[in-house]
């Protein structure tokens, strides 16, 4: 079996760092993907049903911050650029597949379903809390945000937390 290389995740992360605060420095702004996800979602609701857009404050505020449209926001050409990127990555270094990655104790039924609740979950956690954790924890982190900090310790210690419980559908 083939052993694949990736980068080292010290310089990944001081490459992460660098482009936070450039991005900061040139936009004023952190980085975050679910300001690009509402905006791709506000854009299709314009298209789709553009009464409702038009008469919706949620909308309206999102337009104000977003002159140029939804689809035009910054923030969704961030997303459009990490899923080119992550193809690119993945054609590169030969790692490009369509596949289902589970533990052994779990059924695709299982993963997909899992899946799909941990997306709805955490989707409803960034809207609730006005951010993802690229947004929330990385951007507040890097400006010495104590929500960032007190975000990131969160996160984590709730991964460690969780993954006790379910640590054995993972392991052979």
């Amino acid at each position: 079996m083939n052993e694949r290389k990736y980068m080292n995740p010290y310089l990944a992360g001081v490459l992460l760092g660098i482009l936070l605060l450039l991005t900061i420095y040139i936009t004023g702004r952190g980085l975050g993907a679910s300001g690009g996800v509402k905006s791709f979602v506000a854009g299709a609701v314009k298209v789709i049903v553009p009464s409702h857009y038009d008469n919706t404050k949620f909308y309206q505020q999102l337009e104000a911050e977003s002159p140029g449209g939804p689809f035009k926001a910054w923030l969704g050409l961030e997303i459009l650029g990490v899923l080119i990127g992550a193809f690119i990555s993945g054609a590169i270094s030969n790692r490009l597949a369509l596949k289902l990655e589970k533990g052994p104790r779990v059924t695709n039924k299982m993963r997909l379903i899992a899946a799909a609740i941990g997306g709805f979950l955490f989707g409803l956690g960034a809207l609730i809390g006005r951010g993802c954790t690229s947004g929330a924890a990385l951007s507040g982190m890097a400006v010495m945000s104590l929500g960032g900090i007190l975000t990131m310790f969160a996160i984590f210690g709730s991964a460690y937390a969780v993954a006790f419980f379910v640590r054995k559908l993972w392991i052979k």
